[in-house]
């Protein structure tokens, strides 16, 4: 079974992604590609297609609830890897649960993680094993 992450994609339509310019690469080497944001206020960028209704992050690849990849998740800012999934590591997750409930789907509860129990998980990183998504093929134009 994958990461619930990977058949899910709802949190990336549903919230501004607004983060400080100094991580776009620009100006920070492997940070967020410049290209797929916008100027929000003087101090902040946010991704493209995310300042607007409705929501759907330029860096999406997805069809929501089927499967779901972030084509720049190894750049992704900071405020994308701060919103877990609900349960993923043991509490759940407003953001999380808000955002599948938008789209038609429950939220996640314990049971979802129960495939990393037998997953060879021997540390801190659940998503190593494999289930991680794929790395981006190529820059999304904007």
């Amino acid at each position: 079974m994958p990461h619930p992450c990977l058949t899910c994609g709802a949190c990336c339509t549903q919230y501004r992604v607004a983060f400080h310019w100094m991580e776009s690469d620009e100006v920070t080497p492997g940070g967020v590609p410049h290209e797929l944001t916008q100027v929000l206020d003087p101090h902040r960028l946010c991704m493209r297609g995310t300042l607007s209704k409705p929501v759907y992050c330029v860096a999406l690849d997805a069809e929501i609830g089927v499967y779901s990849r972030c084509s720049i998740h190894p750049n992704r800012p900071s405020v994308c890897r701060e919103v877990d999934a609900s349960w993923e590591y043991g509490k759940a997750s407003p953001q999380c649960d808000k955002a599948r409930v938008a789209h038609g789907m429950p939220a996640l509860t314990l049971a979802d993680w129960r495939w990393r129990d037998e997953a060879d998980n021997d540390d801190d990183h659940p998503d190593d094993n494999g289930n991680s998504p794929a790395p981006p093929q190529a820059p999304i134009a904007a």
